[in-house]
């Protein structure tokens, strides 16, 4: 009984989102998102060939390759269409593996 007082507790003094946001997230109303056109034109004009545009955790997400033909996966802001991460997958005989994680915060 005591164990659950002390998560009840725990629990009532964060609210949900913040126990479980996580940094790679976007919050952002949908009212205020670029279109998929708009994320399009950002790949092309990085020289990225897109396989597939998504939505992860609220953020657009592009899978394709960059100009020198890399696999990548890039995350990006809906509103402002800032671009949050570029995940380079790397192959090798056992797989896919993550490979250099590049991060902007600007």
């Amino acid at each position: 009984m005591m164990k659950t007082l002390t998560i009840l507790t725990f629990l009532a003094a964060f609210p949900a989102g913040m126990a479980l946001a996580d940094d790679d997230d976007c919050f952002v109303p949908m009212a205020d998102w670029q279109p998929r056109e708009a994320v399009a034109a950002l790949a092309a004009k990085n020289g990225w060939s897109v396989r597939r545009i998504k939505i992860d955790d609220g953020c657009y997400e592009i899978d394709g390759r960059d100009a020198a033909g890399r696999r990548i996966e890039v995350t990006v802001q809906p509103a402002t269409l800032q671009v949050l991460q570029i995940e380079y997958e790397d192959h090798e005989e056992d797989g896919i593996r993550k490979g250099g994680k590049v991060k902007s915060h600007d």
